[in-house]
């Protein structure tokens, strides 16, 4: 009976490798989760249990450090990342380059030296050539703008 715990516990031992090497590969916080899952049944496994008990194990500790420890390691360790692209401009100035009126379907600004369509935040709203804006929001190739004042 002890082979087949060994050739069990050589599986969790190996789930635990896979599941490090693909987090070190993604770095994106994806298996690591599961490698405490497959610890904790290989623990399991050295203890005795029997599958079953070591497949409950695995689930239920990678579920717990899931939704447990996932969002205060998104807040944390993840803070530091730099937006990008389209996130990136959410917030930033703008200065119209085409007067926006969302009735006619008109206007364009430019931020950061690139062009975009532009339409106000607030459907009434007309904002002139030369204005500075705030960009809100981006949707799909146009910015969401509200004129500073």
């Amino acid at each position: 009976m002890k082979g087949v715990y060994a050739v069990t516990a050589l599986y969790w031992l190996g789930g635990i490798i896979v599941f490090l090497v693909i987090e070190a590969l993604t770095l994106g916080l994806t298996t690591i989760w599961f490698a405490g899952g497959a610890l904790a049944a290989f623990i399991a496994c050295a203890a005795g249990a029997d599958l079953l008990f070591q497949g409950i194990v695995f689930v239920a500790v990678s579920l717990v450090l899931l939704f447990f420890t996932r969002p205060f390691a998104k807040r944390y360790i993840n803070k530091g990342t730099e937006k990008t692209n389209v996130e990136g401009i959410v917030g930033r100035e703008a200065r119209i380059t085409e007067p926006v009126d969302n009735r006619m379907e008109t206007g364009e600004a430019v931020v950061a030296g690139q062009y975009w369509s532009a339409r106000a935040a607030d459907d009434g709203e007309v904002i002139g050539r030369g204005e500075r804006v705030v960009i809100e929001a981006v949707k799909g190739v146009k910015l969401i703008v509200r004129a500073i004042k």
